[in-house]
C-alpha cells in the first residue's frame, strides 16, 4: 500500500507541475517573446531488480519549444529590414529638406523679377520687387541647408541613443549569462532566463547585425557587425558602444572592451541605416551647397558687370559663407547693376547677362535633378524594405509556429493533465481506504 501511496503522490506532484506549466502558457499566449514550455514527464526509476511494481512519475524538466535556427533567421531578417527602414527614414528627411523651401519656385521668381525690371530699369518698384525675390531665394537656400543640418543633428542623437541601447542590451545579456550559470537546468527559472536572453538578442538585432554563439547551458557570446566584428558579450563581461564623428565628419561607431577601442562597422540593423543616412545627408548637403555657390557666384558676377543707377559697377546681391549659408547683402535697390556699362540708367542690357547665367548655370534644373535622384533612391529603398519586411514576417511566423502558444493544444493538455491529476488523487484515496480496511480487519 505504501507503494500505491507513493505512486499516487508522485502523480499528484507531477501533474500539478504540468498543470502549472500549461496555465503559464495560456496566461502568456499574448506575451511578446514568450516561448511555449512543456513539462516533460518521466517514470521514476526502479530502485531494485527485485522490485516488480512501478515507482511513479516525476517531472524530468521544463523544456522550451524554441528553434535556434528559426530564431537566428528572424534576427538576420530583422537586421536587414531595419537597415532599409532606417535608410527610408533619412531619405524622407532629405526629400523634405529639398521640397519644403520651394527653392526652384523662388529661383524662378527671382529671375522673372529680373525680366520684369528690364522693362523699366529706372523705376523703383521693380527694383524692390527684385530685392524681395532675392531675399526669398536666400531664405530658401538657407532653409534647405539648415534643414539638412538639423537632420544630421537628429541622426547623431538617434545614433547615440542606439549605441546606448546596444550597450544596455549587452549588459543585460551578461547578467543573463550569469544567471544561467547558476540556475538549475530544466527549471522554470532557466526557461524564463532563456526567454529574456532571446528578447535581448532580438532587440540588439534591430540595431545591428550580430553573430551569436551558444554554450551548452544557453549562455551567449555575441559579436556586433558579423562574425569578424568586436565582441559585445562574453560570459559575464559586456562591452560598451559609442557614436561619434571622424575628423572628416564621417559617422563612426566604436566598441570599448577591456580598455581597448575597436571599430564597429554594422552591416545591418538601424545603426547601419544611420550610417547610410549620414553619408547620404552629407553628400546631398554638399551638392546643394555646390548649386548655391554656383548660383551666388553667377548672379553676383553678372550684376557686377553692369552699372547701377549711380553709374557705378553693380554690387553683390548675395554672400555665401564657408559653411554654405547664403544671405542677401544688397539692400539698396539703386545698386542693382541692370545697365550695360556707360549706357545710362534707363538701359537694361546687363540683365540679359543675368538671363544668360540662368540658362547656362541651369540652377533650377540642378535642384530638380537632386530632388529626382533622391526620390528615385527613396522609392527603390522602399521597395527593398517592403520585400525584406515580407521575408521577416515569414520568418517570424515560422518561428512562432514552433515556439508560440496554441490555445487549442493548451486546452487539450489542460484537460488531459487535470484528468491525470484527479486520477492520481483517486489512487491516493484508494490506498488510504485500503489501508483503513486492513487495519479495521486486524
Amino acid at each position: 500500500m505504501s507503494d500505491l501511496l507513493s505512486i499516487g503522490a508522485s502523480g499528484v506532484r507531477a501533474y500539478q507541475s504540468a498543470l502549472t506549466t500549461t496555465s503559464d502558457n495560456i496566461a502568456n499566449a499574448g506575451t511578446t517573446g514568450y516561448v511555449r514550455r512543456t513539462a516533460t514527464l518521466a517514470e521514476v526509476g526502479v530502485g531494485s531488480s527485485r522490485q516488480t511494481n512501478g515507482s511513479g512519475v516525476a517531472i524530468a524538466g521544463i523544456t522550451r519549444s524554441a528553434d535556434v535556427f528559426r530564431s537566428a533567421q528572424v534576427r538576420q531578417t530583422t537586421s536587414d529590414v531595419t537597415r532599409s527602414d532606417g535608410g527610408v527614414m533619412w531619405l524622407e528627411r532629405i526629400e523634405a529638406a529639398l521640397n519644403s523651401q520651394a527653392l526652384t519656385d523662388r529661383m524662378t521668381a527671382f529671375f522673372n523679377a529680373g525680366t520684369a525690371l528690364s522693362a523699366d530699369p529706372s523705376a523703383d518698384a521693380p527694383r524692390r520687387s527684385m530685392l524681395e525675390a532675392a531675399e526669398g531665394v536666400a531664405q530658401a537656400f538657407l532653409g534647405t541647408v539648415s534643414t539638412l543640418d538639423a537632420a544630421s543633428k537628429t541622426l547623431d542623437l538617434t545614433a547615440g541613443d542606439a549605441a546606448e541601447k546596444v550597450t544596455n542590451a549587452a549588459a543585460a545579456l551578461a547578467r543573463i549569462n550569469d544567471g544561467l550559470a547558476r540556475v538549475a537546468s530544466g527549471s522554470t527559472g532557466q526557461a524564463q532566463l532563456l526567454d529574456q536572453r532571446d528578447r535581448m538578442l532580438d532587440a540588439m538585432s534591430e540595431l545591428t547585425d550580430i553573430d551569436v554563439q551558444f554554450d551548452p547551458v544557453g549562455r551567449v557570446t555575441v559579436r556586433a557587425g558579423g562574425t569578424e566584428g568586436p565582441v559585445m558579450v562574453h560570459g559575464i563581461v559586456a562591452s560598451t558602444v559609442q557614436f561619434g564623428r571622424s575628423e572628416s565628419g564621417q559617422p563612426i561607431f566604436t566598441v570599448m572592451r577591456g580598455g581597448t577601442e575597436y571599430g564597429l562597422t554594422p552591416k545591418g540593423g538601424g545603426m547601419a541605416g544611420m550610417i547610410d543616412g549620414a553619408q547620404r545627408i552629407s553628400e546631398m548637403r554638399g551638392e546643394v551647397v555646390a548649386v548655391t555657390k554656383a548660383f551666388v557666384d553667377g548672379v553676383n558676377g553678372a550684376l557686377n558687370t553692369g552699372d547701377d543707377l549711380n553709374g557705378d559697377p553693380g554690387a553683390d546681391m548675395f554672400l555665401i559663407d564657408d559653411a554654405g549659408r547664403v544671405t542677401r547683402v544688397l539692400n539698396d535697390p539703386k545698386l542693382i547693376g541692370a545697365a550695360t556699362t556707360d549706357a545710362g540708367p534707363r538701359d537694361s542690357g546687363n540683365l540679359q547677362t543675368l538671363a544668360t547665367i540662368r540658362r547656362t548655370g541651369a540652377f533650377e534644373q540642378s535642384i530638380v535633378s537632386l530632388q529626382s535622384s533622391n526620390g528615385s533612391a527613396l522609392k527603390a529603398r522602399q521597395t527593398i524594405a517592403e520585400a525584406q519586411g515580407a521575408i521577416r514576417d515569414s520568418a517570424v511566423d515560422a518561428r512562432d509556429s514552433a515556439a508560440g502558444v496554441n490555445l487549442d493544444q493548451e486546452a487539450v493538455d489542460l484537460m488531459r493533465f487535470q484528468q491525470a491529476y484527479q486520477a492520481s488523487s483517486r489512487v491516493i484515496q484508494v490506498a488510504r481506504e485500503t489501508i483503513d480496511t486492513l487495519l479495521a480487519i486486524r
